[in-house]
C-alpha cells in the first residue's frame, strides 16, 4: 500500500496535534491505517528537542506570556524552534520499513520536498553540511551576503514509524525567532517565502505544492481526507484493538 492520507488540521494547538500524532503512530505500527501526513498551523509556540540547550531560549517566562507564546519540551530530535501562524507545519507519520530504512535519507527527503517547493517560486534553497533544514543565500542592502533558514526539521522515529517533521516559513512573523537561537545556531536568522519574494505568499498556495513534492519524494499517492474522517478511522481501530 503506497497511499498516504493527507489531513489539513488548520490552526491547532501544539499539544493537541502531538496527542493526535501519538494515536496515528500507534495505529500505523499495527498497520491498521495507511501512512498519514498532517498539515497545520500552530498558535505561537516554542518547542525544545531532545538535544536542546536551555540557553538557546532567549526569552523569560514573563516575556513569553506577554507575547502569547507557549513552550513545550518534545521528544523530537534537534534543538529549539518556533512555530506560529503563516508557517506550514507538516507531520508525516510514515512506516519507513515499507519505504526505506534509512534515517539520514528520510531527513534528506524532507529537505528535498521543501527545496523543490521553494524552486517553484524562483528561489534557490540549499542544504548545509552538518545542519538539517534548508537555507537561502540573501544579499542585504549593503551588498553583504548571508544565509538564512527557510525550513526546519526535527523528527522522531520508533520501530521505523516517523513522527514530528518539518516547519516551512511561508508568511511567518519572523520577529518571534528573536526569542530563540534558531535551531541552536548562533548568528543565523530565519526567513520566509513572503520576505524573499517581497510579496505576500498565501498558505493555500504553498501547501499543495509541498504535499505534492512530499508524495513524490516518498513514492506515496496522496489522498486528502477530512479531520473527521481521520478521527472516525482512528476511533474504529482503537475500539477494535481494545475489544481484541
Amino acid at each position: 500500500m503506497n497511499e498516504c492520507w493527507t489531513v489539513d488540521l488548520g490552526r491547532i494547538g501544539y499539544e493537541r496535534a502531538w496527542e493526535l500524532q501519538k494515536r496515528i503512530v500507534a495505529a500505523r505500527k499495527l498497520a491498521l491505517i495507511p501512512d498519514v501526513l498532517l498539515l497545520c498551523e500552530h498558535p505561537h509556540v516554542i518547542t525544545m528537542g531532545r538535544n536542546g540547550r536551555a540557553e538557546h531560549l532567549l526569552a523569560s517566562e514573563e516575556m513569553l506570556r506577554a507575547r502569547g507564546v507557549e513552550f513545550h519540551a518534545t521528544n523530537r530530535g534537534g534543538d529549539i524552534t518556533y512555530h506560529g501562524p503563516g508557517q506550514i507545519v507538516a507531520y508525516p507519520i510514515l512506516n519507513l520499513a515499507e519505504i526505506r530504512r534509512d534515517v539520514g535519507w528520510y531527513v534528506r527527503q524532507l529537505e528535498e520536498a521543501m527545496i523543490r517547493t521553494t524552486t517553484e517560486y524562483g528561489i534557490t534553497a540549499e542544504r548545509r553540511e552538518g545542519r538539517t533544514g534548508i537555507w537561502v543565500n540573501v544579499t542585504d542592502a549593503s551588498g553583504l551576503l548571508s544565509e538564512e533558514k527557510l525550513g526546519a526539521i526535527g523528527v522522531h522515529i520508533s520501530r521505523w514509524v516517523t513522527s514530528h517533521g518539518l516547519a516551512y516559513n511561508v508568511s511567518t512573523d519572523l520577529s518571534y525567532f528573536d526569542l530563540i537561537v534558531p535551531c541552536g545556531i548562533a548568528g543565523k536568522r530565519a526567513t520566509s517565502l513572503t520576505s524573499l519574494m517581497n510579496r505576500k505568499v498565501e498558505m493555500n498556495d504553498a501547501a499543495p505544492r509541498l504535499v505534492r513534492h512530499l508524495g513524490d519524494c516518498f513514492g506515496r499517492t496522496m489522498r486528502a481526507i477530512s479531520a473527521a474522517e481521520l478521527e472516525s478511522a482512528l476511533a474504529a481501530q482503537e475500539t477494535s484493538v481494545a475489544v481484541a
